[in-house]
């Protein structure tokens, strides 16, 4: 046990199959929105960093990209990208859902064999089963891996997440506050700016076209009355996605600014004023000068 005196900072790494709610466990754990949630899979791109001050302690989260098979360059640096993670942190959170192991779940599992750091397994949204039947799901994750802590919960109902944090800081080491008390993230506000917009629109698109997508500010004004006037560029690999972003006489692009706008002046405490453009980058995706231009290393 540690001694109560003492001081506990330490990196943590969030990682799953996409879509297992691996960014809602960090928005809530954090109590802010820092990270892009939507019910489509593969929306974080970027590792997202979110630090949590407690009494005692200092967490430092990685919330990194689903890791899953890559079907283009973008999917390879999201996947190098989490795996990276791993290398660099005291404890992994191993997401995933209240039902047997998928495949993506063994592929991960197979993975941690070479790590020789704490794992914990985290069984998100148990809301959506019987208690009775989580116990053979348990089970079956006990006996492929030698978890360090496995525990239910539900990131969306904010169920187990209290736990969760008390167990990190029992197995993080001694050490020193690494930000200030007042810092959720270090991420810049522009990345968190162009995040909302892409959440916005993943939101109001379907199928192949969320994917597609990447935004970028391209100009960042704070004016002297407090007011931000933010410009965003869309990019789009193909004409036909950018006609159905737009929407019919502008009603989809226009719903997705105004959305992200109330967004930002919650998070930013400010008024927004926000520009969008959307504009084709053919095949971006597969293009490593364009995913370099666009943040993604």
């Amino acid at each position: 046990m540690h001694n109560e005196k003492t001081f506990h900072s330490g990196y943590v790494a969030i990682i799953g199959r996409p879509n297992v709610g691996k960014s809602t466990l960090l928005n809530t754990i954090l109590g802010e929105k820092i990270s892009i949630v939507t019910s489509k899979a593969q929306t974080t791109r970027n590792r997202i960093l979110g630090i949590k001050n407690l009494p005692d302690a200092q967490i430092i989260f990685i919330d990194t990209p689903g890791i899953h098979k890559p079907m283009h360059k973008l999917g390879e640096t999201m996947v190098r990208s989490a795996i990276e993670a791993l290398d660099e942190v005291d404890i992994i959170l191993f997401m995933s859902e209240p039902s047997e192991p998928k495949k993506g779940d063994r592929m991960i599992i197979d993975m941690l064999g070479k790590i020789n750091k704490p794992v914990f397994l985290i069984i998100n949204k148990v809301d959506t089963v019987k208690k009775n039947d989580l116990l053979p799901v348990i089970n079956i994750f006990s006996k492929l891996y030698q978890f360090a802590e496995i525990i239910p919960i539900s990131a969306l109902k904010k169920d187990g997440t209290d736990l969760v944090l008390e167990k990190i800081v029992k197995y993080i080491p001694e050490g020193p506050k690494f930000y200030p008390d007042d810092v959720i993230t270090d991420q810049i506000e522009r990345f968190i700016a162009s995040e909302i917009v892409r959440e916005k629109l993943i939101e109001l698109t379907e199928e192949e076209v969320p994917h597609s997508i990447a935004v970028e500010v391209t100009k960042w004004e704070e004016r002297k009355d407090g007011l931000i006037s933010i410009r965003c560029n869309i990019y789009v690999e193909r004409e036909s996605q950018k006609a159905i972003i737009i929407g019919k006489g502008g009603t989809k692009l226009k719903e997705a600014g105004s959305r992200a706008r109330q967004d930002m002046e919650r998070l930013f405490n400010t008024k927004i004023f926000l520009e969008l453009w959307v504009k084709v980058k053919k095949n971006w995706r597969n293009d490593l000068k364009i995913l370099k231009e666009l943040g993604y290393k």
